[in-house]
């Protein structure tokens, strides 16, 4: 198929919306709400050229979607570049669909070639580590291990919120009250070397369902933005999910990101959520982001198992 756009990405958001309804656990943490807008958003420009995506309907409702990412070679925001050699999967079923993942995998066979393909399952699905293990994938070893890259997302009703305290002349701002430059800004700074652009940012803020209100940030004394936080609002399921979290380099250690998310949790609650979800890395040699979510009351509730199948 052509470029996934605005009305392709939002079908495949509402099959999110089901499956975080029906079967939480299942939710591949690449295909929430808040994760497929952010990604397809701020790499629209640098990477949608490498990009391969195919839907599946079953009486002309969507029942699954495939979103590959081919081999490529892509600018970081320091000028550098990042060189990948394999394809990725993004994918989602909805559950009482679960034959249909055979036929993405097929499909993803077909357009990723003579690569190493790459993809994850939830820990709690079952079903789909038989299909893929079928297929001839395994665990990938390298991604999985206890110092790998692997994700797991986590979960915390909005209930029994502590007040956020800020260091002394730090206050907290939405992105509505600051400029396109500075949000970027200190996006960059916190996610160094980003590649996010003005103009990526502008798509994110164009893209369902983005809400400048939910955007919270803090401000250092002087002016300069030290920390941020996307919200991403699901009103049908009632859930909010921090997708990017982010302390500029220079503020950190400082409570900022504590502060930040127990704010955040508040304005989302207020918004219509009733549960916030995060997703940070999992592996123990990573525990910082971890912790940082911890300290605030969130708890794993599922995990990617990373899947390989080489070429050949």
């Amino acid at each position: 198929m052509g470029d996934l756009g605005p009305t392709e990405l939002r079908l495949m958001q509402g099959l999110a919306q089901q499956v975080m309804a029906l079967r939480p656990e299942l939710v591949n943490g690449d295909a929430t709400v808040g994760e497929l807008a952010w990604v397809w958003a701020k790499d629209f420009d640098a990477l949608n050229r490498f990009r391969r995506h195919r839907l599946w309907f079953v009486d002309d409702r969507l029942a699954a979607w495939g979103w590959a990412c081919l081999p490529h070679r892509a600018p970081r925001g320091d000028g550098t570049f990042v060189e990948v050699e394999e394809a990725n999967l993004l994918w989602q079923v909805h559950p009482d669909r679960p034959e249909l993942l055979t036929g993405i995998l097929d499909w993803y066979d077909d357009v990723a070639g003579d690569v190493d393909r790459l993809l994850t399952v939830q820990v709690a699905d079952v079903e789909a580590r038989a299909r893929v293990a079928a297929h001839g994938y395994a665990f990938d070893a390298d991604t999985g291990s206890d110092d790998g890259s692997w994700v797991q997302f986590n979960a915390r009703e909005l209930t029994d919120l502590p007040e956020p305290v800020l260091p002394k002349g730090f206050r907290f701002l939405a992105a509505e009250e600051v400029s396109v430059a500075d949000v970027v800004e200190v996006h960059r700074h916190a996610w160094y070397p980003s590649r996010l652009t003005e103009a990526a940012f502008e798509r994110v803020r164009r893209t369902w369902p983005y809400r400048a209100d939910l955007h919270v940030l803090v401000e250092a004394p002087g002016g300069t933005l030290a920390a941020t936080a996307v919200i991403w609002l699901d009103e049908v399921t009632r859930t909010a999910e921090f997708e990017p979290v982010g302390t500029h380099r220079e503020f950190r250690r400082r409570g900022l990101g504590t502060a930040l998310q127990l704010h955040g949790m508040r304005v989302a609650r207020a918004a219509g959520a009733d549960r916030m979800l995060v997703a940070c890395l999992g592996a123990p040699a990573h525990p910082a982001a971890r912790n940082l979510y911890y300290g605030v009351g969130f708890r794993e509730f599922t995990r990617d198992v990373p899947q390989i199948k080489v070429a050949g």
